[in-house]
């Protein structure tokens, strides 16, 4: 009987540190995980959005944007946030966007798209990935992403066959559920920002 309480004890004790501890360690790391994130993301918008001198955070706008993107059609996206952008004389030149995937083959897939006044993509950076390496994880190569830059497109679609209109982009090969997945995040983060009523698209 006395064994077993001391055995309870211990386990308790055990647990309890433990417990302590990784509070400890959450509360330290807390800070510098969300800077680098924080980090991740500038380095992002000035990626597509070269043209920026700054970004302002707009955090009510994405109200409503769960069921704007569910009625033009695409599921399994959130819109994440959107900044800003303003150039060196404080004019607003368009917007970067972030959204989130559920649909990749390795998980949530999360990106930036760069949107400007006229409808213009400036860009596509991905900010999370966990695709399979030297197939979904060329999605992070220019050769997969540079295929959005400067276009202005209501939409976007993918191809096996070699793009042909400005609207298409080439899948990657042995990829196609990552292609289709981080085209859909493209797709919702235009048309949240046409809701915006930016653009001539």
């Amino acid at each position: 009987m006395a064994g077993t309480v001391k055995n309870v004890l211990c386990l308790t004790l055990i647990t309890l540190v433990a417990g302590v501890g990784l509070g400890y360690v959450h509360d330290v790391t807390r800070e510098p995980i969300a800077q680098m994130e924080e980090n991740t993301k500038l380095t992002a918008y000035k990626t597509v959005f070269p043209e920026a001198a700054s970004f302002s955070d707009m955090p009510e706008a994405t109200a409503g944007s769960e069921a704007l993107i569910a009625n033009a059609g695409i599921s399994g996206v959130d819109i994440d946030s959107i900044v800003q952008a303003v150039d060196a004389s404080g004019n607003k030149i368009g917007y970067v966007i972030n959204s989130t995937t559920h649909e990749g083959y390795g998980g949530d897939i999360s990106i930036s798209l760069g949107v400007d006044n006229e409808g213009c993509v400036k860009g596509m950076e991905i900010l999370s990935i966990s695709e399979t390496a030297g197939l979904g994880m060329k999605a992070k190569e220019p050769t997969f992403k540079d295929q959005f830059r400067n276009k202005t497109v209501t939409q976007f679609t993918y191809t096996k066959s070699g793009a042909s209109q400005e609207f298409e982009i080439d899948a990657i090969s042995g990829a196609t559920i990552t292609t289709k997945a981080v085209t859909n995040a493209v797709n919702a983060a235009l048309e949240f920002y046409r809701s915006l009523g930016g653009g001539s698209i």
